[in-house]
C-alpha cells in the first residue's frame, strides 16, 4: 500500500499523511494515488504557468515599451479611425509670416495614470496623408483691414471640421497661434486682428475656443513647444527603471529643498535657419549668476513649466534655456560678411589708392569660396568681383570676429547669457543648415564628427569650382542641392562651425550632436508641442473617472499582479481543504471500521455491543 506525506514548516498539526485506505472505495489504490499525484502536479503546472506569464508580461514589460515610441511612429501612419468614440481631437492654426498652416491632432483616451502624458499623433486621412492645409499670405498682411480676417482663415477651419467628427467638435479644442509676422505688428494692430478671430469664429464653428485660445506667441514660447515636440517624439519624457537609459540629476525649480530626482536625459536642439539661429535645453540644475545684471536677462532666456497633469506632482517639471538670435542664420551670416567686405575693401581701396574687386581682372580674393568659383556682390550701384581661394581654416578666422563674443562667462553669441551645459551628459539633435550643411553636399548627415567633417569641408573648399560643376552635373548630391548651395556651401559650413564651437563653445571633442532634418521619417513641428502643453490638464477629468469608478468598484482596480496572487492564494487554500477532506474521510472510514471490528467481537461472544466512547 502507498503512503503520500505532504508538510510544510507550520504548526504539526498541519503535518499529516494521505493513505488509499482513506480514499473512497469505489477507487482501488493505484487511481487514488493517481488522483492525488494528478492535483498536485496540476497545482505546481499552474503556479509556474502563471509565474511565467507574469515574467513575461511584467519582466519585460518595460523592454517591451522601449520599442513603444519606434512602433508607434509605425502605426502613426494608417489613417485615423473616426469611428472610435475614445479619440479626441485638438486643432492648431499656426499663423506664419509667409502663410498660415492648419494642424489637427488626435489622441485616445487618458490611461488614467497620472505620471502618463496624453498621446498625442498627428490626424491622417484616409489616404494616410496629415491632416494639414497651408494657405497664403501670412495674417500679419491683414492689418490695415482686421474684419476680413474671420474670411482668411475661414477655409482652414472649414478644411479641418471636414475631417474631425461632427460629434466632436464642441469638445475640440482649436488654437490660433501667431509667430513672427504679427510680432512686429503695433500691439493696436494685433489686438484687433484677434478680435476679429474671437468674435466671429465661434458663430460660424463649434470648436472649443475661448479668448486664450488665440494670442500671438514670443519667440521664447515658439522655441519652447519645439522643444516639447521634439523631445515628445523621441519618448524622452517617459519614465524609465532601465539602466541602460540615459539620465540626469534634475533639481526641480521651486523645490530647492528637496533631494534631486533622476529621469530620462532629454534632449538639446540647435535650429539654424535662413535668418535666425536657436538653441533650446533643458537646465537640470539650479543656475548661478556672474551679476544681477546677467540674472535679469536670464529670467527672459529661461522658461519653467510643468508638462504634467497635476501641479502638484514635480516628474514633469522642466526648466528649459531658449535663445534665438536674428542675423546669425545662414544666408544672414553671409549677407553680414559680404556687407562687412565690401566696407571694408572700398575703405582700403580709397586708402591706399587702389582697385581691388573693382573689376573682373582684379577680384578680391575670398577665402570662404570654393576655389576659383566666381561671385559679385552689389551694393550703391557698384559691383565688387569676388574669386575664391578655397581656404577654410581662414575662412572660419576671418568670421569669428562676428560672433560678438565677450570675455563675461556664461555668454554665446552676442554676449548673450547661457548656462553651462554638461557636455559629457547631453544630447543635441541639429536641423535645417546643421542638417544641410553636413549632409546636401558633404554627404555625411547624421552623427556629427568635428574632426571629420573639418576635413571633408576642408577637401570641399580646396575643390576647383570646375570640378564641383562637374560632380553636380553628374547627379552626385543631394537631389535638393542646387547652385546657390554649392556655391556657398565653404561659408556656411564655416559658419555652422563657428556658431556652433566657438559661439555656443561645444568643444571639437563633442560626439553626441546628431545632425536631421526629420525624426521618424518625418518633420516635427512646433504646433505638435503647442498642443501638449495646452492640453496638459485635460488627463485630470479621465484619472478622476478612473479614481471614482476605483471607490466603486475595487476589484477592477487590482493589477494583473495581483489579481494572480489571489488566485494563486485561492488555489491553495482549495487544494490544502481537499487534502484535510481526504484526511477527515480517512479518520472516518478508520473509525468505521473499528466500530464495525468490535460489533463483530461481542457478536461472536454473545454479549450484547458495549458502546465505545468517540473522541472528545
Amino acid at each position: 500500500m502507498g503512503r503520500i506525506s505532504i508538510s510544510c514548516l507550520l504548526p504539526a498539526s498541519w503535518h499529516f499523511s494521505i493513505s488509499p485506505v482513506g480514499c473512497p472505495r469505489i477507487l482501488n489504490t493505484t487511481l487514488r494515488q493517481i488522483v492525488v499525484i494528478g492535483i498536485l502536479a496540476a497545482a505546481v503546472s499552474l503556479l509556474y504557468y502563471s509565474l511565467v506569464v507574469i515574467r513575461n508580461k511584467y519582466g519585460r514589460a518595460y523592454r517591451d515599451k522601449r520599442f513603444h515610441r519606434y512602433l508607434a511612429r509605425v502605426t502613426d501612419t494608417e489613417a485615423t479611425d473616426t469611428n472610435n468614440p475614445n479619440l479626441n481631437y485638438g486643432i492648431v492654426v499656426d499663423c506664419g509670416s509667409s502663410g498660415s498652416r492648419i494642424f489637427v491632432y488626435c489622441w485616445p483616451r487618458h490611461n488614467g495614470n497620472p505620471h502618463d502624458l496624453l498621446d498625442i499623433k498627428q490626424m491622417r486621412d484616409k489616404n494616410r496623408k496629415p491632416v494639414v492645409m497651408k494657405i497664403k499670405p501670412g495674417i500679419s498682411e491683414f492689418a490695415s483691414s482686421p474684419e476680413k480676417v474671420s474670411d482668411y482663415i475661414s477655409p482652414l477651419l472649414s478644411f479641418a471640421a471636414e475631417h474631425v467628427p461632427r460629434a466632436k467638435h464642441k469638445e475640440t479644442p482649436l488654437y490660433i497661434l501667431c509667430t513672427a509676422g504679427m510680432r512686429i505688428l503695433p500691439e493696436s494692430q494685433q489686438k484687433a486682428i484677434l478680435e476679429d478671430l474671437l468674435t466671429d469664429i465661434p458663430v460660424h464653428f463649434d470648436f472649443l475656443f475661448s479668448d486664450s485660445h488665440a494670442e500671438v506667441i514670443s519667440g521664447k514660447q515658439e522655441g519652447v513647444y519645439a522643444w516639447i515636440g521634439i523631445n515628445f517624439v523621441l519618448g524622452r519624457f517617459e519614465h524609465t527603471d532601465d539602466e541602460d537609459e540615459a539620465i540626469v540629476e534634475v533639481h526641480v525649480p521651486g523645490s530647492e529643498n528637496k533631494e534631486a530626482i533622476f529621469r530620462k536625459r532629454t534632449v538639446g536642439i540647435l535650429d539654424m535657419g535662413g535668418v535666425s539661429t536657436q538653441i533650446a535645453y533643458e537646465v537640470p540644475k539650479t543656475v548661478s549668476f556672474a551679476s544681477s545684471q546677467q540674472e535679469e536677462v536670464a529670467k527672459n532666456l529661461l522658461a519653467e513649466f510643468n508638462l504634467g497633469c497635476d501641479a502638484h506632482q514635480t516628474e514633469h517639471v522642466y526648466r528649459v534655456y531658449v535663445a534665438t538670435f536674428l542675423g546669425f542664420g545662414g544666408n544672414a551670416a553671409r549677407q553680414r560678411y559680404e556687407d562687412s567686405l565690401f566696407t571694408s575693401t572700398v575703405l582700403k581701396n580709397r586708402l591706399l589708392s587702389k582697385q581691388t574687386g573693382m573689376t573682373s581682372d582684379s577680384p578680391y580674393l575670398d577665402p570662404c569660396l570654393p576655389l576659383d568659383a566666381q561671385d559679385e556682390i552689389q551694393q550703391n550701384g557698384q559691383i565688387m568681383y569676388l574669386r575664391g581661394t578655397g581656404d577654410f581654416n581662414l575662412c572660419r578666422e576671418i568670421i569669428q570676429p562676428f560672433m560678438n563674443k565677450t570675455n563675461e562667462t556664461q555668454t554665446s553669441l552676442n554676449g548673450v547669457y547661457q548656462p553651462a551645459v554638461h557636455f559629457q551628459n547631453s544630447e543635441f539633435y541639429g536641423f535645417s543648415e546643421f542638417y544641410y550643411c553636413t549632409e546636401d553636399v558633404l554627404r555625411m548627415g547624421g552623427d556629427y564628427n568635428a574632426a571629420k567633417f573639418t576635413k571633408a569641408a576642408k577637401d570641399y573648399c580646396a575643390t576647383k569650382w570646375s570640378v564641383l560643376r562637374e560632380r553636380f552635373d553628374r547627379g552626385l548630391y543631394a537631389s535638393h542641392a542646387d547652385l546657390h548651395r554649392l556655391k556657398y556651401q565653404c561659408f556656411k559650413s564655416a559658419w555652422m562651425y563657428e556658431v556652433f564651437h566657438s559661439g555656443f563653445s561645444f568643444p571639437v571633442s563633442y560626439s553626441n550632436l546628431k545632425t536631421a532634418l526629420q525624426v521618424y521619417d518625418k518633420e516635427v513641428q512646433w504646433t505638435l508641442g503647442a498642443i501638449l502643453y495646452r492640453t496638459r490638464f485635460l488627463p485630470l477629468r479621465d484619472i478622476q473617472q478612473e479614481n471614482f469608478r476605483a471607490s466603486h468598484s475595487h476589484w477592477r482596480s487590482f493589477s494583473f499582479v495581483y489579481n494572480h496572487y489571489l488566485f494563486f492564494v485561492c488555489f491553495l487554500i482549495v487544494l490544502l481543504s481537499i487534502l484535510l477532506y481526504l484526511l477527515r474521510l480517512r479518520r472516518i472510514h478508520r473509525r468505521m471500521l473499528r466500530n464495525s471490528s468490535s460489533t463483530s467481537l461481542w457478536i461472536e461472544e454473545g454479549l450484547p455491543p458495549q458502546k465505545i466512547p468517540g473522541p472528545l
